[in-house]
């Protein structure tokens, strides 16, 4: 069992990057977690958006 790790200021970036994991890869998903956390620096947000996949490689 294996995991790889994604971490994006951008949720479509995420979303792109794992999609092209899942299909581009001869793995079997185990499960997927994401996670979205919320930084503030003087009057900027910063957002970062993170998933992990756990996966069996074929």
């Amino acid at each position: 069992m294996k995991v790889k790790i994604f971490d994006y200021e951008d949720e479509i970036d995420l979303e792109e990057d794992i999609n092209d994991f899942i299909n581009n890869n001869n793995i079997e998903v185990i499960d997927i977690k994401y996670q979205v956390s919320v930084g503030v620096f003087s009057e900027e947000q910063v957002f970062c958006f993170s998933g992990m996949i756990i996966y069996i490689e074929k």
